[in-house]
C-alpha cells in the first residue's frame, strides 16, 4: 500500500487524446500541473509516451558567457555548428582541468580525464557513459587498450565495426542492439526488446531471448559455445549500458563548455561565478581555478563593479552582489546611480547619493571589509568604522530630497549646497593579517592576498613548498615535502576498519588549495592546532600513483610556534618610527626577544640611515606581519 504521492522530477507524458480518458490523474495541491496516478512503469502500457525533459544550468552558463563575449566586442563562436576537433579543448581536459566543464567537475572525473587523455569527442562520450557505478570498472580497460597497453578483443570478427570506437568494450545500449542484429539476425524491433529485457533483468523474457539469440547465431555460422559466451557478456554489460545518444548530447555540452574555457576563459569563468553568485564554496573553487589559469579577477569596487559578475578590460570584475549580507537589488540600484550621475568621489558623496532604505550599517561594513571602497577610501578600517556615520548622512540626505529643501549647513562646496561633512573616525589601520581576515568574513575566502604572503621568506628558509610547485618536486623524485597553509575546512570521519577518527583537511596557501589526510594518531595529538582559520606547517608524504597528488600528514605544527627569525631588516619612512616602536613594545609584552632588528630609514635628501635597535627583540612570524601592517613600512626582510 502506497502511503504518499511523489512526482518524477523531469517526467512528462504525452497522449493521443485527453489524459483522463487513458489514466487516472492526481492534482497535488502544491502544484498547478496534474500528475498520473500510474508510475513510470505503467504509463507506457496504458498508451502514453514518456519523456524526460532536463533543465540544465550549464546552458545558461554558456548563454551568459556568449553574452559577455559579445558585450566585450569579441566574435561570438558558433557552438551549435562547430566541429568537435579543437585541439586546445582536449589539451585542456587532458590535464584534468575539468572545473566548470559539464559532467567533468568531480575530483574522480578529473583524475580520469588525466588518465584517459581524451583527443576526440568519442572519448568524451565514452567517459560520460563509463563514469558510473558498474561500468566504472571498465575505465582502466578502455584506457589501457587505447594506449596499446592491452590487446583489443572484439569478441568476433564481425563485431569489429560495432566495437572499434570503444576498443572492444561494450558501453552503449545501441551496441547491444547491433550485436544482436549482426550475430543473430535480430530485427531492430527485436533488438530493442532484447535491450529492454536485459536492462530490466526480466528472467522469463531473458530465457526466451537467449534461445532466440543462440538459434540466430547458429544460423549465421557462429558456434554455440562462442554465442553463449557473447550472450552472457552482452547481458552483463547491458545491465548498466548507457544510451549513446544521451551520452553524446551530454558530451556535446561538455565540449562546448570546454571550448569556452580553453578559448574564452575570462568570459567563461565570469559566467560560472555569476550563476553561483550566492554559493561561497563554488565561488572559492572558481577563484582558485582562475588563479591556476592566470585569469585576472578584479576585487569588488563601487566605482567599477556591477551587481553581478562582469567582464571589463580582459578581467573578471567581482560582483558587489556576491559580498555577504549585501542585497542584490541594493547593488543594482547603486550601479544605476553610478551610471546616471558618475563615479562616487568619496564616502560622503556615496552616502548622499544612495537610498538609505537599501543600504544599512551591516551592508556598508561588509562592503568596507571586502575592499569595495578602496578606490575612494584606501583605509578599510576607517571606512568600516564610518558605517554608522554614513548611514546617518544617507538618511539626512534622503530627508532633504523628500522635502526638496536645501541644507542650512554648508558642505565642501558652499555654492552647491549639500550636507555638512563630519570628520571620519580616527582609528588604527588594520594590519595585513586583519585586513585579510575581515576580507574573508565578507567574501568567504581570500581574494586580494593570503595570510601567508608576509611569511614567504621565512617559509622558503624552512624549505616549505607551495602546492602549485609540488608536482615539480615530485617529478624531481621527492616523496615527501614540507607544506604550510591556513585551515579552510576540517572533515572528520570514522574509519570502518579501526573505528578511529581521521580527518581530511582542506588548506590554502598563496598558490592554491589542497587536501591532506590526517591519520587518527596525528589528529588526536594535533586537533587543537587544526581549527578553521589556523595557520599550520605540515610535513607530508606524497602518493602520485593516480596522477593526482595526494598528501598524507606525517607531522603538524602551528605556524605561530615556528622559530623566530635571527633578525629583521625593516625599511620605513621616518614618520612610521613611533608606530613601529609601539608595535614592538606590545610584542615585547607577550613574547620574549629572540633576534635583532635593523631599521633602514629613508631620509628627505634621498639617502638612507641604518639603525640597530638595542637588545634582543621578538621576531616571530606574527611580529613580522604586524610590522608589515604599519603605515609607512615599505618592507620587512629576514636576515
Amino acid at each position: 500500500m502506497l502511503r504518499n504521492a511523489s512526482t518524477h522530477a523531469a517526467g512528462v507524458v504525452i497522449g493521443d487524446r485527453p489524459l483522463d480518458e487513458l489514466v487516472p490523474l492526481y492534482q497535488d495541491p502544491r502544484s498547478d500541473m496534474p500528475a498520473t496516478q500510474f508510475n513510470m512503469k505503467w504509463v507506457e502500457p496504458a498508451g502514453l509516451v514518456k519523456f524526460d525533459f532536463l533543465g540544465l544550468k550549464t546552458l545558461t552558463v554558456i548563454a551568459r558567457a556568449l553574452g559577455y563575449i559579445e558585450k566585450a566586442g569579441g566574435k561570438i563562436p558558433d557552438l551549435e555548428n562547430a566541429s568537435f576537433d579543437d585541439p586546445k579543448v582536449y589539451e585542456l581536459l587532458s590535464t584534468g582541468a575539468g572545473i566548470g566543464v559539464f559532467q567533468m567537475e568531480s575530483s574522480g572525473m578529473r583524475d580520469t580525464l588525466a588518465k584517459m587523455k581524451p583527443d576526440k569527442i568519442e572519448d568524451l562520450i565514452a567517459l560520460i557513459s563509463l563514469y558510473r557505478p558498474g561500468p566504472m570498472k571498465n575505465i582502466d580497460v578502455y584506457v589501457d587498450r587505447k594506449f596499446g597497453r592491452a590487446e583489443v578483443d572484439y569478441l568476433h570478427p564481425d563485431l569489429k565495426t560495432v566495437l572499434d570506437e570503444t576498443y572492444g568494450v561494450i558501453i552503449y545500449q545501441e551496441q547491444v542492439m547491433q550485436i544482436a542484429q549482426i550475430l543473430s539476425g535480430y530485427s531492430l524491433g527485436e533488438a530493442d526488446l532484447l535491450r529492454r529485457a536485459m536492462g530490466k533483468k526480466q528472467k522469463d523474457e531473458m530465457a526466451r531471448q537467449k534461445v532466440r539469440f543462440l538459434e540466430g547465431a547458429e544460423a549465421k555460422g557462429v558456434s554455440r559455445g562462442k554465442a553463449e559466451y557473447i550472450f552472457e557478456l552482452v547481458n552483463e554489460f547491458a545491465g548498466y549500458g548507457f544510451n549513446k545518444s544521451h551520452a553524446a548530447a551530454y558530451a556535446a555540452i561538455a565540449y562546448r563548455t570546454g571550448y569556452l574555457k580553453a578559448n574564452h576563459p575570462v568570459e567563461f569563468l565570469a559566467a560560472l561565478m555569476s550563476l553561483d553568485r550566492s554559493n561561497v564554496e563554488k565561488l572559492a573553487v572558481f577563484f582558485q581555478e582562475a588563479r591556476r589559469m592566470d585569469t585576472p579577477i578584479r576585487p569588488p569596487d563601487i566605482n567599477l563593479s556591477e551587481a553581478d559578475f562582469s567582464v571589463k578590460d580582459g578581467a573578471v570584475v567581482y560582483a558587489l552582489g556576491a559580498v555577504r549580507n549585501v542585497s542584490l537589488s541594493a547593488m543594482e540600484a547603486l550601479a544605476e546611480e553610478r551610471k546616471a550621475n558618475g563615479p562616487f568621489r568619496d564616502l560622503f558623496d556615496f552616502a548622499e547619493r544612495v537610498d538609505p532604505k537599501l543600504l544599512n550599517k551591516r551592508t556598508l561594513e561588509n562592503l568596507a571589509r571586502a575592499g569595495a571602497f578602496d578606490s575612494i577610501e584606501p583605509d578599510r578600517a576607517r571606512a568600516f568604522a564610518a558605517a554608522e556615520t554614513l548611514c546617518a548622512m544617507a538618511n539626512k540626505a534622503q530627508e532633504e530630497r523628500d522635502t526638496a529643501q536645501v541644507s542650512l549647513f554648508g558642505g565642501a562646496d558652499p555654492d552647491a549646497g549639500g550636507l555638512a561633512r563630519p570628520k571620519l573616525p580616527d582609528v588604527p589601520p588594520w594590519t595585513a593579517t586583519q585586513r585579510l581576515d575581515e576580507e574573508l568574513t565578507a567574501i568567504g575566502y581570500y581574494l586580494s592576498g593570503h595570510p601567508l604572503d608576509d611569511q614567504a621568506d621565512m617559509l622558503a628558509r624552512r624549505g616549505v613548498v607551495f602546492v602549485a610547485d609540488a608536482p615539480d618536486r615530485v617529478a624531481d623524485g621527492a616523496s615527501a615535502i614540507r607544506m604550510a597553509g591556513v585551515v579552510r575546512r576540517r572533515q572528520e570521519r570514522v574509519s570502518q576498519r579501526t573505528g578511529k577518527r581521521f580527518a581530511w583537511l582542506t588548506l590554502s596557501d598563496p598558490s592554491g588549495e589542497f587536501e591532506v589526510l590526517v591519520n587518527p594518531d596525528m589528529l588526536q595529538s594535533s586537533r587543537d592546532a587544526l581549527e578553521v582559520g589556523a595557520s599550520v606547517m605540515i610535513s607530508a608524504s606524497i602518493d602520485d600513483k593516480e596522477e593526482q597528488l595526494r598528501f598524507f600528514a606525517d607531522n603538524i605544527e602551528a605556524l605561530e610556534d615556528a622559530p623566530a627569525a635571527a633578525g629583521l631588516k625593516v625599511r620605513l619612512n621616518v614618520d612610521a618610527l613611533e608606530s613601529v616602536k609601539a608595535r614592538l613594545d606590545r610584542a615585547a609584552d607577550s613574547a620574549k626577544g629572540e633576534g635583532v632588528i635593523h631599521l633602514i630609514l629613508s631620509v628627505s635628501d634621498g639617502s638612507e640611515a641604518e639603525l640597530r635597535l638595542p637588545g634582543r627583540l621578538p621576531t616571530t612570524p606574527p611580529v613580522q606581519a604586524a610590522l608589515r601592517g604599519v603605515k609607512g613600512v615599505e618592507s620587512v626582510e629576514l636576515i
